[in-house]
């Protein structure tokens, strides 16, 4: 008797447990960049606390760049129609959302990267009414940022003034206000794709690069690159976004855990890109002789005085609401500011 009841208790639990295996829900996760990147260690934390907290509830499939696709906006598109129920959207981003076209903005943000990760994940300015209806009018939600660390320039020849970069073919995302940003620095910015750019540079195509320092150790472009340059002009920043309808399917109790699990993340993807752009850093010097150039605060001055006007570019871009998210944005960065 004892050992029916035993084999009945066995049994039943494992009728429990395919029970659960089979109401078990996978999220996809879109990412724009490959194993051995940010966003990929981003998302492998973020796939462990869902996981961890939801009981095996859910389980989160990880999509690196390349396995849906090469084109950036079929990974947008994909997260659109629900395919893809989340993932990552940068620079490219702007042609499906213009708003999102405002973390490129640079000389905005603090130079403290911990702190803009922070504003950029407040409810003040995340869950605002602009910044929401721009990605919702468009079939998407943005639960996130993730800043990876500033974005770098390369070249083949020194820069420290606007003047040193005029003319430069300098490659940037496909995004209309990076070409506005480069051009008022009097360079000639060119859209190369990100898997074609290491041929390019290496070939004399694109003269110059902009990338985090993990990107340019991870693709090896300062192989085929004499200068690095740091001008702390901007944070490369990734917007973490769900499909609508998907977010909106959710449950109470989901919902609870997605914002658990994103609050822990806004600290955990400011550590991974602290250490990986770090490592990668150090990596390029040990492997290379690279010259790096970090450009001081006159010399930014003149680079920051050229950006500014590039702000009513971007409103007149994209209009009432990207206005009222840049407003937003920079009132909380003054008060974080005054709060020091």
């Amino acid at each position: 008797m004892q050992l029916r009841n035993i084999v009945i208790g066995v049994t039943a639990m494992g009728l429990v447990g395919v029970a659960s295996s089979a109401f078990a829900e996978t999220w996809r996760f879109g990412l724009e960049e490959t194993e051995g990147s940010v966003q990929y260690g981003y998302a492998e934390e973020f796939k462990k606390l869902i996981e961890e907290k939801s009981d095996g509830d859910v389980t989160v499939q990880l999509l690196p760049y390349g396995t849906w696709g090469s084109n950036y906006s079929a990974l947008y598109d994909a997260i659109q129609n629900g395919a893809i129920q989340i993932g990552f959207g940068s620079g490219f981003l702007g042609g499906t959302v213009p708003e999102s076209q405002l973390m490129s903005l640079n000389f905005v943000m603090p130079n403290d990267q911990l702190e803009t990760a922070k504003i950029l994940n407040s409810d003040a300015f995340l869950k605002s009414d602009p910044w929401q209806q721009s990605f919702r009018k468009r079939g998407l939600v943005p639960l996130g940022a993730l800043p990876e660390g500033y974005q770098v320039w390369t070249a083949n020849k020194e820069i420290r003034t606007p003047e040193d970069m005029k003319g430069l073919q300098i490659r940037v995302m496909d995004n209309s206000l990076l070409r506005a940003t480069y051009e008022a620095y009097g360079a000639a910015p060119i859209t190369i794709a990100y898997g074609e750019l290491y041929s390019a540079l290496q070939q004399g195509q694109a003269e110059g690069n902009i990338q985090p320092v993990f990107a340019h150790e991870n693709m090896g472009f300062y192989e085929v690159q004499d200068y690095m340059i740091f001008a702390d002009q901007s944070q490369f920043v990734a917007n973490l976004i769900g499909n609508q309808d998907w977010y909106e399917g959710l449950s109470d109790e989901q919902h609870k855990m997605l914002d658990s699990v994103l609050g822990e993340m806004v600290q955990k993807g400011h550590d991974i890109q602290t250490q990986f752009n770090a490592e990668r850093l150090d990596t390029i010097k040990e492997k290379s002789d690279i010259n790096i150039i970090h450009l001081n605060e006159q010399e930014r001055d003149a680079f920051r005085k050229l950006a500014k006007p590039v702000r009513q570019t971007y409103i007149d871009m994209v209009g009432e609401r990207g206005k009222e998210s840049l407003n937003i944005l920079l009132d909380q960065i003054d008060k974080a500011d005054k709060s020091q």
